[in-house]
């Protein structure tokens, strides 16, 4: 097999270093979020979890089907009105729901009503859109993966997996029994049950030639279905007439370099791994003679990329290292994933429109989908879609000019994001994500936790990120470009190396040169809150913990950010502390003081805004002229239940800070912004986590959200200029 790497790299680096503006086609921004939830009837409990997973459209574009294996249901959107997503039906199946096609008004559904792996058993339901009444079912000769139509709408394929069991022999195959791919004959969007034809996979590959595992099945328009292999890392292409395999073939292998390999804390693109078997999932034909996969892997191997095919087994391209690198340079890499598959492409997608046939490659680990241009040679990167967690499904509708991802990761019961199906359309030259990236030597970066501004120049920040990574490191943003750019960083070092036990929350700029850091403390971990004076290099000039009256009432919840007034003999620091401590009245946290000149603390209390569910806290301090600071307070809650992300005004003229276990004066606040309007402006849903904001020298200000590096998050860093305006009161 021919193997192209270098010029899709180089490619592809360089597109992502650009504004998305100077890319010579339209571009496609989210329209609308629809929580999966909101389908669920009245008898049907809402804090279990629900999915969204392989998801269709009707013929004419206006409503979704998607398959919800946790609810054992397939769900209806109408989309008449894309912006503006509404349920339109629930329809409760006898098993978990795997895949689904649409045709002639009617939802095929594949069902999973298997007993045991050894005893796999299933349906294929037909469904009636318009009335969610189940017309018929089929009965299929195992546990079925994988539904799609013929382009006539005349035939039905389905992947019938029959997968294996992974605590069985430490999931090695072959596992009886095989799996297979049926067909039916189809009228009218009604499956012929009496018509299905079994055709046999065995026999295409070396790894288990008796144990087919086969995943997923496209059908090109001259009736001809690719059909992934994944855990035998084969291909094979059927005649669907017929029911012929024309061709199997294995679907190889790719050796990387230049990625991260180990689970360590750290960003790290210095592993190479050689042989990787690409292992596909998700395939979708782009024309009679082509086809692209997504090399997920779930075996033995996955390539942490996506490859394009020549039906008869040549390897046109493939994307190497480079879906890797783009998510570390848009800060959606997921480090935990590392000594694994990384970023986990496991979907894909090809729609035509306009001119342009395009290619959607999924990420199941990093919550991205990438959008190329198919070239007829190495396929032209255009632009990166921030979807929800984990997306499953991918659906282009060309003749809306939309496309959706149907998401499937729940974290209700960590009350985190919820599954979703997400709309984007085309449109326009410019793409509203990312709003943050990276130069491809910075290393990736995530969790971004404060930020601050360049005094001396307008639109030149630095942030920090917190310590879900092994080192804290000091960004320099600048802000000015087309999306902002993290251009440089430094590793924050005590005697030339890192410095431990840092959870870096605030940045603020000396007067003098260098940083105040504010690192949070835990004294359940034996963790310290720490003020760290830090020359531009990272090197650590002073380490500063809090005397015994103020760390002997800490709690976890520490020190979130850091400001600083005046210079010299009158320099001082201020800290924000999150929540409540030991000695403080509900509802009312500490703005500490601190004068590097004296070393003398002093307290104030800031009275926090009631919750109506979780808590509520600080996550930033901001000095905006001597006396006058701006405060960031935020709750816990995310999506719908979020309430309070609001940036207030303290002004501490006349105010004295009160030593560290007298009575601290009370200050007094005035709301600026309310951030909520802000955060929904993305149209996907409100992020908890607002967690750093500056202020630069022409009065703009500048929000920040910490995407917690990617873990139980969907990766996305919301970066929002607000102008000078919208701070005033």
């Amino acid at each position: 097999m021919r193997l192209f790497l270098s010029s899709s790299v180089i490619a592809l680096a360089a597109a992502c270093s650009l504004p998305a503006a100077a890319q010579s086609t339209e571009m496609f921004n989210r329209i609308a979020t629809f929580p999966v939830l909101a389908n669920l009837p009245a008898d049907r409990d809402a804090k279990k979890a629900t999915v969204a997973e392989i998801i269709a459209a009707s013929e004419d574009g206006m409503t979704l089907v998607y398959t919800d294996a946790e609810q054992e249901a397939v769900g209806i959107i109408d989309i008449s009105d894309p912006a503006a997503p509404k349920p339109a039906g629930f329809v409760a199946l006898p098993g978990e729901p795997t895949s689904v096609a649409v045709a002639a008004g009617r939802a095929l559904v594949a069902v999973v009503t298997s007993r045991s792996y050894t005893e796999p058993s299933g349906e294929l339901a037909v469904v009636d859109i318009a009335s969610g009444k189940i017309e018929a079912t089929c009965a299929l000769p195992g546990q079925p993966d994988s539904v799609a139509m013929t382009a006539d709408g005349t035939k039905v394929a389905v992947v019938i997996e029959n997968e294996r069991d992974e605590e069985l022999n430490d999931g090695e195959i072959p596992q009886a029994p095989t799996g297979l791919l049926v067909t039916f004959p189809v009228r009218d969007g009604a499956a012929d049950c009496d018509g299905m034809q079994e055709i046999d996979l065995t026999g295409i590959s070396k790894i288990a030639p008796d144990d087919a595992e086969p995943e997923f099945v496209d059908i090109n328009e001259a009736g001809e279905a690719v059909v992934t292999l994944q855990e035998n890392n084969a291909i094979a292409v059927v005649d669907i007439a017929s029911g012929k395999v024309l061709r199997g073939y294995s679907a190889g292998t790719v050796d990387l370099e230049g990625i991260d390999t180990e689970k360590d804390g750290l960003i790290r693109p210095d592993g190479n791994l050689a042989g990787l078997a690409r292992e596909p999932d998700g395939v979708q034909w782009i024309d009679e003679d082509r086809f692209v996969t997504a090399n997920e892997g779930d075996y033995k191997g996955g390539s942490r990329g996506f490859t394009i095919f020549e039906k008869g087994g040549d390897v046109l391209f493939d994307s190497g290292d480079a879906i890797e690198r783009l998510a570390m340079r848009i800060g959606h890499y997921p480090e935990k994933r590392s000594g694994k598959k990384g970023t986990e492409p496991e979907g894909v997608e090809v729609g035509t429109f306009g001119k342009d046939r395009l290619i959607f490659v999924g990420t199941e680990r990093s919550s991205f989908v990438a959008v190329y241009r198919d070239t007829g040679g190495d396929p032209e990167f255009l632009q990166v879609l921030p979807s929800g967690i984990a997306p499953e499904g991918l659906l282009a509708i060309p003749s809306r000019n939309l496309f959706v991802t149907a998401n499937e990761a729940d974290l209700v019961e960590d009350g985190g994001a919820r599954a979703s199906v997400m709309i984007y359309q085309r449109g326009g030259e410019s793409a509203s994500y990312p709003m943050l990236t990276a130069s491809d030597d910075i290393r990736g970066w995530g969790a971004l936790s404060g930020l601050a501004a360049d005094p001396a120049e307008a639109g030149k920040l630095y942030g920090v990120s917190d310590s879900f990574y092994g080192e804290g490191r000091i960004f320099t943003i600048d802000a000015n470009a087309r999306p902002a750019k993290i251009v440089s960083a430094v590793t924050v070092t005590t005697g030339g190396a890192p410095t431990e036990k840092l959870d870096l929350e605030g940045i603020a700029v000396r007067p003098e040169g260098g940083f105040w850091l504010a690192s949070e403390g835990n004294p359940d971990k034996e963790k310290a809150n720490r003020l760290l004076r830090v020359a531009a290099d990272g090197s650590v000039e002073a380490d500063i913990e809090l005397p015994d009256a103020l760390a002997s009432q800490a709690v976890r919840f520490g020190l979130e950010g850091v400001a600083v007034t005046g210079e010299g003999e009158a320099e001082t620091v201020w800290l924000a502390v999150q929540r409540e401590w030991g000695d403080d009245e509900k509802g009312m946290v500490k703005l500490l003081s601190y004068k590097p000149a004296s070393g003398e603390w002093g307290v104030v209390h800031y009275p926090l805004d009631t919750p109506e569910k979780g808590w509520v806290g600080l996550s930033e301090i901001t000095a905006a002229g001597a006396d006058r600071f701006l405060i960031l307070e935020r709750d816990n809650q995310i999506g719908d239940a979020a309430r309070i992300k609001r940036l207030y005004a303290v002004s501490l003229e006349g105010i004295a800070p009160a030593a560290p276990g007298e009575a601290p004066p009370v200050v007094t606040k005035t709301l600026v912004r309310d951030l909520l309007p802000d955060l929904k402006s993305t149209h996907g849903y409100v992020v908890d986590k607002v967690e750093g904001f500056a202020l630069d020298g022409e009065g703009r200000g500048y929000i920040v959200t910490d995407n917690d590096g990617v873990d139980d998050s969907n990766g996305e860093t919301l970066f929002i200029a607000l102008d000078a305006a919208a701070l005033t009161h």
